[in-house]
């Protein structure tokens, strides 16, 4: 069975012939628990401190890593600044290494495709979380369709509206390279729109787009609300929104926006954002070493793109975190 030589030809045919009639599968895992075999994963995301979204997927990948710790799964951790300089320096060096295995958060678009096209040369299995990059072949996915989930906006958005309203969409990035290289912004705003297009009973919806810095302050103003009875924020930091209406009291704006974090949780809960998709960060973090785990050590064949479900979240259904 292993191909090792020194067995007659009449041993291996008896051999492969009780192998067909009982359908033998040879057990990987448990070979890989007698010689002791080590499997590392390499897991490269934007830094956390301080950013709750990018806290999820990690809690998520870390429990997936002790669970795999006993099966010799051993995972290290690399991260970059919100700048392409940092994520440059980052991946050089993560390409001068071998794993069995790599888990990776693309965040800019053009960096992220020349890392991939490089890594992709080492011929292991990777996987990616939050965006998908489909301009490179053969790389698995787990995360949102972000097409679909701007769609679902536009949706949510319109919901119950008859009458002609004003829509403003807020770009709010930490700086203004992830404004114009972030893929998952420009996807969702592209399903935003298309709902729109293809509702044509829908009453008539004006469109403004603003893109504003997150660590900047005073960047919104009274003005850009003048009008607007509706807003949509691509990302989940719609809290910097919804903070702004509530302080002026602005009446009448639905508002919506995407995930769990604790912040657009109070505001929702307080009524001042109407709805928030959620795209299951953790689920992602957790999925992805597991899909690596599956495809490096046990050799399954394993689904390649993976689409998160969409969970519409309103105050109704939602559950404010303790800290």
């Amino acid at each position: 069975m292993h191909n090792r030589g020194q067995v007659t030809e009449e041993n291996i045919a008896k051999v492969n012939a009780i192998i067909k009639e009982y359908g033998y599968k040879k057990n990987i895992f448990a070979s890989n628990l007698a010689f002791n075999k080590k499997f590392k994963f390499a897991v490269f995301l934007p830094k956390n401190k301080n950013i709750e979204y990018w806290q999820a997927p990690l809690i998520g990948i870390k429990k997936a890593a002790e669970e795999l710790a006993k099966f010799g799964v051993t995972i290290d951790y690399y991260f970059f600044d919100y700048n392409t300089t940092s994520f440059n320096n980052t991946a050089s060096k993560l390409l001068e290494l071998d794993y069995e295995g790599l888990l990776f958060a693309p965040i800019f678009y053009e960096e992220s495709i020349s890392f991939l096209i490089e890594y992709k040369k080492k011929n292991i299995p990777i996987v990616l979380i939050d965006s998908n990059l489909q301009e490179v072949e053969g790389i698995a996915y787990i995360g949102q369709d972000s097409y679909q989930s701007g769609y679902l906006g536009g949706k949510l958005l319109s919901y119950g509206i008859k009458t002609e309203s004003n829509v403003l969409i807020l770009q709010i990035t930490r700086n203004i390279e992830s404004t114009t290289r972030t893929n998952v912004f420009l996807q969702r705003i592209k399903g935003f729109y298309s709902f729109f297009k293809e509702k044509t009973h829908l009453p008539k919806f004006n469109f403004t787009e603003i893109s504003i810095k997150y660590d900047t302050e005073n960047q919104l103003t009274k003005d850009m609300f003048a009008g607007i009875d509706c807003v949509f924020v691509p990302n989940s930091r719609v809290h910097v929104v919804a903070k702004f209406i509530k302080e002026n009291d602005l009446k009448d704006i639905r508002v919506v926006g995407y995930e769990l974090l604790q912040q657009n949780l109070e505001y929702l809960n307080q009524g001042v954002i109407d709805f928030l998709i959620h795209q299951k960060p953790e689920d992602q973090g957790y999925m992805g070493i597991s899909h690596l785990y599956k495809k490096s050590v046990l050799k399954e064949p394993v689904e390649g793109l993976q689409y998160m479900p969409l969970e519409i979240i309103v105050q109704e259904n939602c559950i404010i975190k303790q800290e």
